[in-house]
């Protein structure tokens, strides 16, 4: 039996019936008439398939199976009026907190590191998950609470995902430093010239650049198609290919590679970078306080 099916007030009964073992005085004790209190018991009995109590005399006996369920039965009542009671209340410093974070894979080495650092002096016990999510799905794993928070670019969304802006960023063109045509720099026409990784988790479709390009009219050679920038920029240090990605992650990818960061010689919209999250969690404190450690991670770039 789904627990959906089962009306919880009815519970509170059962841990009243067993805490004064007579019906009358479960029935003062929970405000209720005395055929309101017969009554839920009866749809308890139908429901578990049990008696639950045996009359004896004035008394209300539990049965092997209400003596196996009233330990349960109190625990979850209790937790379940601890977290009404405190609901509102989000202490990092002692929470053991489970957060589920949709993160690109771009975004991972750039948040992560500060992040877990902040959290090893601020909220010690709290857990981050990091997943990939697809944007398609990513209203409802928001809506059905398997997600707490997303951070992505700048997406479509209905009304019932909150958005705020976290930091901009732009494209930069990596190559690998002694690469033969790049020693005047790098021009429009350069660019066009040279072989390109373009970096997607899709199959298929044009990336940001290439879009670009088709509204001036050019194309560029794109001769390898793969699924992460650092596997990008590890085939640029080795070849002639240019691959062209989003700046703060380009400074991190490169660290011990021998590669080079140019501007992209082609005006293009920044990268904005978002935060989303539900309604329903608006007012939640916990995701409250991750919002705002992930801000406070993410300093707006002019």
């Amino acid at each position: 039996m789904h627990i959906s099916r089962i009306d919880l007030n009815l519970f509170v009964v059962l841990d009243t019936i067993y805490a004064e073992g007579n019906i009358t005085r479960a029935a003062k004790a929970l405000s209720l008439t005395q055929p309101a209190v017969s009554h839920a018991l009866a749809r308890l009995r139908e429901l578990l398939g049990d008696p639950l109590f045996i009359r004896q005399g004035s008394k209300m006996l539990p049965t092997p199976m209400t003596r196996s369920l009233i330990g349960p039965v109190r625990q979850a009542l209790q937790t379940l009026e601890v977290s009404v009671k405190h609901g509102n209340q989000f202490d990092p410093a002692t929470s053991r907190r489970s957060f589920n974070l949709g993160l690109p894979g771009v975004l991972e080495a750039r948040l992560l590191p500060p992040l877990m650092q902040l959290l090893q002096t601020q909220a010690p016990l709290v857990e981050i998950n990091s997943v990939r999510v697809e944007r398609r799905q990513l209203e409802s794993e928001l809506a059905a609470g398997t997600l707490d928070i997303a951070v992505d670019v700048l997406l479509q969304r209905p009304g019932e995902i909150r958005s705020a802006s976290l930091s901009r960023d732009t494209l930069v063109v990596v190559a690998r430093q002694d690469h033969p045509a790049l020693n005047e720099g790098l021009d429009l026409e350069t660019y066009l010239a040279q072989t390109h990784i373009l970096v997607s988790s899709r199959r298929t479709g044009p990336g940001v650049e290439d879009v670009e390009l088709a509204r001036i009219g050019r194309q560029r050679h794109v001769g390898l198609r793969c699924q992460h920038y650092y596997a990008a920029c590890q085939v640029v240090s080795t070849s002639d290919l240019l691959t062209t990605m989003p700046q703060h992650y380009a400074h991190i990818a490169n660290i011990n590679l021998p590669n080079k960061i140019h501007p992209l010689p082609l005006p293009t919209p920044p990268l904005d970078v978002y935060l989303y999250w539900h309604e329903n969690a608006e007012l939640d404190p916990a995701n409250r306080w991750l919002r705002g450690v992930l801000e406070l991670l993410f300093p707006r770039a002019d």
